[in-house]
């Protein structure tokens, strides 16, 4: 059975990308935003829900970036990785909260937007890629296309 997920990759007006913390098995691991698919709901708008339950901002999505599978001993999971953009006001940026947990079980610490370099100085990051292949791919204006279609 597959278990569905999305994150979503925000930049502001300056390139910094909106990232969460989050603490998990003892230790700090930034992100960017995101979670499950939630009954009802495309994974687009799952993205736009989770951003806005992480952080209080309002996205639009631009395209759908990854498509990740795994398949392992942890069962069978797919994330995707979309690319938005902030439709509110940026000032509305606060630290939200999963309203899956318990106020005492909170798993998120900080959110902010960082730069490339501080992205790239980070010790724990999920995905890796997002210190590398994501400005790759910014940088050779490859993020154009949308990939994400919805069925009749």
């Amino acid at each position: 059975m597959w278990t569905g997920g999305v994150r979503a990759i925000v930049l502001d007006d300056s390139k910094r990308m909106l990232l969460v913390r989050q603490h998990h098995d003892g230790r700090d691991i930034w992100m960017v935003p995101g979670g499950g698919i939630e009954e009802g709901e495309n994974a687009a708008e799952a993205a736009i829900r989770e951003v806005e339950e992480e952080t209080g901002l309002e996205i639009g999505i631009d395209g759908l970036l990854w498509h990740v599978e795994e398949v392992s001993g942890r069962g069978q999971r797919f994330v995707n990785f979309f690319l938005g953009h902030v439709k509110g006001d940026i000032q509305n940026l606060e630290l939200g909260y999963d309203p899956e947990l318990a106020e005492d079980a909170q798993v998120l610490r900080e959110v902010a937007f960082l730069d490339r370099q501080e992205v790239a100085k980070l010790e724990v990051l999920y995905p890796e890629y997002l210190k590398d292949e994501f400005w790759q791919l910014l940088d050779s204006g490859k993020l154009q296309y949308n990939a994400f279609r919805m069925r009749d």
